[in-house]
C-alpha cells in the first residue's frame, strides 16, 4: 500500500464553512488539506444571493437559527460575529451593500468572496485538491483518507460537507454518511427554505393567479414572518414561505394573514351600510386578480350593506387566518438549505469536535443548525467553520 501524504489537518468540502475553517488552522501554523469533490470550490456561494452573495446579516442573533437544541449554536456565534467577517470582507476591498433586514450583499460578484477566501486560503499555505473524491475513510492513530488522488492522513479531520439541498452542484449525504460509520446520532435532514407544493383541486383554483405576490404573515404553530408571499403554478413560494417551510410538518396547515397591517372586521364594518362591493374594498388593499379569486373560494361578493354582522366576522377572519394545508415541498432540489443534520448533542459547542470520536469535527450545513433566509446559514458557516479551525 502507498505510504499515505500526511498533514495536521485535512478538511473534506470546499464550501463557506470548509474553507474559513482551513484559512484559520492554517493562520495557526498547521499542515491543511482541503478536499473538494467538484471541479472547483464555493459553488454554493457562487449562486447565493442572486449571484451577489449575501454573505452575513447584520441582525445575527441565536434566535434566527433553528436546531433540536436551540442553545447549541450560541458560542459559536458569539466567536465570530458578522462584523469578523464584514472585516475581512473590507480588507479584501469589496464593496457592499445592505439591502433589506440586516442583509448584506457583493456590489459586484459573489466571486469576490470566493477569490477573497482563495487568498486567504494561499496566504495561510492551505493546499486544496479539486475532483478529489474520497472513496473511504478509517481511523487508527490518524485518520487515513483514501481517495481517487491518493492516499491522505491526519491527525484531524473536518467533515464540512453540506447537506441535501440544491443536488444539482453536487450535494450528497457524504458528511451523514461519516457521522454514522463512526456512530454518531442524525436528526431527521428535511429540506429547509423551499416552496411549499398545493394539491392540484387548489393549484386550479390559484393557477390564474401565478406570479402574485402578497406582502403576509405566514404562521405554522407559534412561529411567524411577515415578508412577501409568491403564488407559483406548483403552490406557494416567496420569502415568507421558504421561511416557514424550515418549521412545518407535514399534513398540518399554515395560516395566513393576508392584512397584517390592518383591522379586517373594522375595515368591512366602516363601510357595511355603502354598495361598496366586497372585491372592491377587498381590491384597495390586495392584488385586484387575487381579490376576485379569494372571494370566489371564500365569500362571493355584493355589496357590504348585504352582508349581515356574522358573516363580516367570518370574512375577517379568513382574511386574517387563512388556513391552507400544503401537500408537500419541492424537496431538497429546490431547497435552500437542509435543516436537521448531525446531532448537536454529539458535538463540542465551542470546537464542533465529536465528543466520542477525539479529532473529527464537523461545521456547517451537515450539522443540525439552520438559519432563517437572509445571509444566516453564512453566517453559521463562517462561525462554526472558526471554531473548528481554532482547535483542529
Amino acid at each position: 500500500m502507498d505510504t499515505p501524504l500526511h498533514w495536521d489537518a485535512i478538511v473534506i468540502g470546499g464550501g463557506a464553512a470548509g474553507l474559513l475553517c482551513a484559512i484559520e488552522a492554517g493562520k495557526r501554523g498547521r499542515r491543511v488539506l482541503v478536499i473538494e469533490h467538484s471541479d472547483r470550490v464555493g459553488k454554493k456561494i457562487a449562486i447565493s444571493g442572486g449571484g451577489r452573495c449575501n454573505f452575513t446579516n447584520v441582525h445575527t442573533t441565536p434566535e434566527a437559527f433553528l436546531s433540536a437544541n436551540p442553545h447549541f449554536c450560541k458560542s459559536a456565534l458569539a466567536g465570530y460575529t458578522p462584523r469578523d467577517f464584514i472585516d475581512l470582507v473590507e480588507k479584501h476591498g469589496i464593496q457592499y451593500h445592505e439591502k433589506k433586514l440586516g442583509q448584506l450583499f457583493c456590489d459586484s460578484s459573489s466571486q469576490q468572496i470566493i477569490d477573497m477566501l482563495l487568498n486567504e486560503c494561499s496566504d495561510a499555505g492551505v493546499e486544496i485538491r479539486c475532483s478529489c473524491e474520497v472513496e473511504s475513510i478509517a481511523k487508527d492513530d490518524a485518520f487515513q483518507i483514501k481517495t481517487n488522488q491518493g492516499l491522505f492522513s491526519a491527525a484531524s479531520l473536518v467533515i464540512a460537507a453540506g447537506g441535501l439541498s440544491i443536488a444539482p452542484l453536487g450535494a450528497t449525504d457524504f458528511g451523514y454518511r461519516i457521522a454514522k460509520q463512526f456512530g454518531l446520532q442524525i436528526e431527521n435532514a428535511r429540506p429547509g427554505l423551499v416552496p411549499l407544493r398545493l394539491d392540484q383541486d387548489l393549484l386550479n383554483k390559484l393557477r390564474k393567479l401565478s406570479g402574485i405576490s402578497i406582502d403576509a404573515r405566514v404562521s405554522f404553530d407559534r412561529i411567524s414572518f411577515r415578508e412577501n408571499i409568491l403564488i407559483t403554478h406548483r403552490g406557494l413560494s416567496g420569502p415568507a414561505i421558504l421561511q416557514i417551510s424550515s418549521y412545518w410538518r407535514p399534513e398540518e396547515p399554515i395560516v395566513i394573514d393576508l392584512l397584517p397591517d390592518s383591522a379586517a372586521i373594522k375595515l368591512l364594518r366602516e363601510h357595511q351600510g355603502t354598495p361598496t362591493e366586497l372585491t372592491t374594498l377587498l381590491s384597495r388593499y390586495l392584488p385586484k386578480r387575487f381579490a376576485h379569486a379569494w372571494c370566489e373560494l371564500h365569500a362571493i361578493s355584493k355589496p357590504l350593506r348585504q352582508y349581515g354582522r356574522r358573516e363580516l366576522d367570518g370574512i375577517a377572519t379568513k382574511l386574517h387566518q387563512l388556513q391552507i394545508t400544503p401537500s408537500g415541498t419541492e424537496g431538497f432540489r429546490k431547497a435552500e438549505v437542509t435543516a436537521g443534520g448531525v446531532s448537536t448533542t454529539e458535538l463540542s459547542s465551542q470546537t464542533m469536535e465529536a465528543r466520542k470520536v477525539p479529532g473529527l469535527y464537523f461545521i456547517g450545513e451537515v450539522v443540525d443548525v439552520t438559519g432563517h433566509l437572509g445571509g444566516f446559514n453564512f453566517q453559521w458557516a463562517w462561525a462554526s467553520g472558526y471554531a473548528a479551525g481554532r482547535s483542529v
